[in-house]
């Protein structure tokens, strides 16, 4: 085997990609299947999930689409027995789904409030719960990466919920990190800056650009493709000593300051 393939090659291996039918977590699901992972696209909408899997095949990769709400545990179950079933494995599971909203703090409803935690982060906490489970109990290891957000590590406005829901993620992915190490599986969390994407568009105002470019020394916005080798580092053999890492990529926008 190629020293570079055995450190980010996945021949062989089966990823499960919730809010694979998004912008992010489907160039992420690309990437793995580039590299020879068999990749299982997770979300609700079957069109969009069609165009990432075509774009797949045509690249000579493998995967698939398995329709379930993130946020439902039975449905999760499903999918986990399903994946199994037909691809007969999974080995790394990427929890990315995941929605924002703009409204001002006292404007915030109750209903959006749980909306918001509903997929941000009880999808996230079901997914490591059923999908770790699975892979602590076969006892070969694993990884899962957690889709994180700058707006964890650094207070951004406008995005109260969503900051706190993230915020959340990462704490229970590093806390699952010092507790599933033993069982050589790896939990991680990919922290993007700022990628425009469905979920984010109605906060970026020019306004608001103007401000993340000040702040941005790489002045622009990420481009989905370049979260992949992040992805390939965390899923594959190069990352197996990498567990409880918040991994930034994000042009610069943490480290600026003054």
């Amino acid at each position: 085997m190629d020293y570079l393939e055995s450190l980010f090659g996945l021949k062989g291996r089966v990823a499960v990609v919730t809010g694979g039918t998004g912008e992010l977590c489907g160039a992420m699901a690309e990437g793995m299947a580039g590299a020879g992972a068999e990749v299982v696209l997770v979300g609700r909408d079957k069109d969009k999930a069609a165009v990432r899997l075509e774009r797949i095949a045509k690249a000579g990769g493998k995967a698939w689409f398995h329709a379930a709400e993130a946020s439902s545990k039975v449905e999760l179950e499903r999918l986990r027995d399903a994946v199994v079933a037909r691809s007969g494995r999974i080995d790394i599971v990427v929890n990315g789904a995941g929605v924002n909203s703009p409204t001002p703090f006292f404007d915030i409803t109750e209903e959006e409030f749980e909306r918001i935690v509903r997929v941000n982060f009880k999808g996230v906490f079901l997914g490591c719960q059923v999908f770790g489970k699975y892979l602590v109990e076969r006892g070969q290891g694993g990884s899962i990466i957690n889709l994180g957000s700058m707006a964890a590590l650094t207070p951004l406005s406008r995005v109260f919920t969503y900051s706190a829901t993230k915020a959340a993620v990462h704490n229970l992915s590093l806390n699952l990190a010092r507790e599933w190490a033993p069982a050589k599986v790896r939990v991680n969390v990919l922290v993007p800056g700022f990628f425009p994407a469905a979920q984010n568009r109605a906060v970026l105002t020019p306004e608001r650009v103007a401000s993340i470019m000040g702040h941005t020394p790489m002045k622009r916005f990420g481009e989905p493709a370049e979260l992949i080798g992040a992805t390939l580092l965390l899923a594959g053999g190069a990352g197996s000593f990498i567990t409880g890492a918040e991994l930034v990529v994000d042009g610069g926008y943490h480290a600026m300051s003054i």
